[in-house]
């Protein structure tokens, strides 16, 4: 989650990273909305927002900021029911454009091409053909993309910067409520009466794929993703 220059990187890059952590530090104690608002000012329809829809919060956010911002969701294959029901629910009531972005081949042609359950035997490949590949698709011809990763979800994202740049994409990346807690997160949801994933009130506090998630303790949300296989992210925000 950090921004760190390498002797590789080319003058262009190396002048849009200086870019993004600029604005990180002048926006570090900004609200999200003063987060989004500037985003929405300097990118314009080149802001996009990607949300896996455990919670709306993001999606509340950008919808004050722009509404009918386009909000990319990647539907895997493997999702769990209720979390298409959100999806649905959030098409209905949201002011927000959601894309629905699906892999190039269904499961059952990944299953004939690699192999059934690729997930259970090489999950970092199964994430990267289902999510990184599409998402990768979906993101080009935007300039900036947001997302709700926060520093409370895992050690892995403790230094999440709230502007970067994905040099991978080139594009700057966006986190407005890096800061907040769950606390903060449990607050707002019931403040503004948000649409939530109900996994998320039967012991899922981190959702994702059906067959790679599990209920964890929420002192380690993220603990029941991948559990058992020493992995802890999808690849989307290395």
């Amino acid at each position: 989650m950090t921004t760190i220059a390498t002797e590789s990187e080319t003058a262009y890059q190396k002048s849009r990273r200086a870019f993004a952590m600029r604005a990180s530090a002048e926006l570090e104690d900004a609200s999200a909305v003063q987060i989004l608002t500037w985003a929405y000012e300097t990118y314009g329809p080149g802001l996009v927002l990607t949300s896996s829809l455990a919670d709306t919060v993001m999606i509340h956010l950008a919808e004050r900021v722009a509404p009918g911002i386009d909000v990319v969701f990647l539907d895997t294959g493997y999702h769990f029911v209720e979390t298409i029901g959100t999806r649905d629910a959030v098409q209905a009531v949201y002011d927000v454009n959601l894309i629905t972005v699906t892999p190039k081949q269904t499961v059952a042609e990944q299953d004939a091409a690699w192999g059934k359950d690729l997930f259970a035997r090489n999950p970092d490949q199964c994430c990267a053909l289902r999510k990184v590949e599409p998402l990768n698709d979906a993101l080009q011809g935007y300039r900036a993309w947001a997302s709700g990763v926060r520093r409370a979800d895992s050690p892995a994202r403790a230094k999440t910067p709230i502007v970067g740049y994905d040099a991978k994409r080139d594009l700057i990346k966006l986190a407005p409520i890096a800061r907040w807690s769950d606390a903060e997160v449990a607050d707002y949801i019931e403040q503004n009466s948000l649409i939530v994933n109900p996994l998320l009130e039967d012991g899922y506090p981190s959702i994702g794929c059906e067959p790679c998630t599990q209920k964890a303790d929420a002192a380690d949300p993220r603990a029941g993703r991948w559990a058992g296989l020493g992995k802890t992210e999808c690849g989307i925000h290395l």
